[in-house]
């Protein structure tokens, strides 16, 4: 199933990757953004936390009025141990400390510099001799005649690590959320190309031979193409059904004439009479031929035929026992899986059957057939090899011989034209014939032609 909706081209892979590509941005930008808001948070929160304390240590000092006296202090033990980066303390204008917390002791504190706020405060955010980073606010007080700089710091490096903590977590978190939404993505994709699917499928049935028309009930975006495409295989059958009748029209309407020519002529003698007599035959002979190539091309047009090769091949082959019964014709039958001829039966009956007779007459009693599927650059084709033991052809007698009407022995019965029809069915129906010698010491003839898929109504034949 995935590798389906994966497939190169496909609508519902563009649709899969276009979600997935939108969802890794929308989603990394979630947790850079979920990640800025939390640091930011709590970066508040400790400048809030660090203004209570100036207004605490503010208080006290107003409160006792002397800067040294031991009522000045903060209940948080974290002012209590050093290296903490939980540090107050308070001095005068000139750096002169009067009172500081037990953390303080052996550091020097940072100056804040630049001017303060409405409310007489400086913030920055510093480094102690540790390396801790803090959060650092300072406030002016003044008790008469003195004005004192209350400073007090909070640990900025445990904000930092928690909000590293936090990122981490919230990209698994949003990853978890982004392979479920990508699930429902795939899910979601292959459920809205459903529709698509059985469209493709009624087709194929169509072209397969399975179907005369695409069936089923489509949604309102795509209904309008299957009843499309029934139109068109509906004015497709119209069109070649007056071609055929024009065609036997045309027929119709030459035999007359020509035959009349032909007999005015044989009846009388005469330089005139022999030119329209030989003219009528070559009318006659370039009618037929054409004739024939529109009824060929007719009959290969009507979509939605197909044949079982095997089930023709025995056919024949019980023909050809019968037909040249000092022939052995050994007939490899192939498994179930060997695809069908994409095209009408008795089109193969026809090819095949040229083929084979073609064997029988000229070999020394023995003929081999073999059918094969094989890979070919536009699919499956079927494969034909009908090899025999007689004197075979060079290169040059194989190409004359595929000529309409060249013989090369014209002790052998028949009109040479067989293996040119052969010919031009092949070419109708975009396969190929090649003639090659035969392990057998004869001739070797393959013939590809186009598949069909395995017909499932098909029977076994009895061999």
């Amino acid at each position: 199933m995935l590798a389906g909706l994966m497939r190169k081209g496909s609508i519902a892979a563009s649709l899969f990757w276009l979600s997935a590509g939108w969802l890794v941005l929308a989603l990394v930008a979630t947790g850079f953004l979920l990640t800025d808001l939390y640091s930011r948070a709590l970066d508040t929160s400790l400048s809030q936390t660090l203004e209570f304390h100036v207004e605490s240590l503010t208080g006290a000092l107003l409160e006792a009025g002397d800067p040294v006296s031991p009522e000045i202090a903060l209940t948080d033990p974290r002012f209590d141990r050093p290296r903490s980066g939980w540090y107050w303390a308070i001095r005068d204008a000139n750096g002169t400390l009067y009172n500081l917390s037990t953390s303080v002791v052996g550091i020097d504190l940072p100056v804040v510099t630049g001017p303060p706020d409405v409310l007489g405060r400086r913030t920055a955010v510093m480094d102690d001799v540790f390396g801790t980073r803090m959060r650092v606010v300072e406030r002016a007080v003044t008790v008469a005649p003195t004005t004192y700089q209350i400073v007090v710091t909070g640990n900025l490096s445990e904000i930092l690590e928690l909000v590293d903590d936090f990122r981490g977590q919230a990209f698994i978190v949003l990853g978890a959320v982004g392979v479920m939404l990508a699930v429902m993505s795939f899910i979601v994709a292959r459920f809205a190309m459903r529709p698509i699917s059985r469209l493709s499928k009624a087709i194929e049935n169509v072209r397969e031979g399975e179907a005369g028309e695409v069936a089923g009930t489509y949604p309102r975006e795509i209904a309008p193409l299957a009843e499309e495409v029934n139109e068109l295989l509906r004015s497709n059958a119209q069109i070649i059904e007056r071609a055929r009748n024009q065609v036997g029209n045309l027929a119709h309407g030459l035999k007359t004439p020509i035959a009349v020519l032909r007999n005015e002529a044989g009846a009388k003698k005469g330089v005139l009479a022999d030119v329209v007599l030989a003219e009528s035959d070559k009318m006659s002979t370039m009618v037929a031929t054409y004739l024939e190539r529109a009824r060929l091309a007719a009959r290969t047009s009507v979509v939605g035929k197909r044949a079982d090769a095997t089930m023709i091949m025995l056919r024949l082959t019980r023909v050809m026992h019968k037909i040249h019964p000092d022939v052995t014709v050994a007939f490899q039958r192939p498994d179930a899986s060997l695809p069908w001829f994409r095209g009408d039966e008795a089109d193969l009956e026809e090819m095949a059957g040229n083929l084979l007779d073609n064997a029988c007459k000229w070999s020394k009693g023995q003929v081999g057939v073999r059918l094969d599927a094989e890979r070919g650059n536009t699919g499956t084709l079927l494969l034909i090899r009908i090899d025999d033991n007689g004197p075979g052809l060079t290169e040059e007698d194989a190409q004359k011989v595929l000529r309409r009407g060249v013989r090369l022995d014209e002790k052998t019965p028949g009109s040479g034209l067989g293996l040119d029809i052969v010919k031009e069915l092949v070419d109708v129906y975009g396969g190929s014939l090649e003639l090659k010698r035969s392990a057998l010491g004869g001739l070797l003839v393959e013939l590809r032609l186009p598949t069909a898929r395995l017909g499932s109504m098909a029977k076994p034949v009895a061999s």
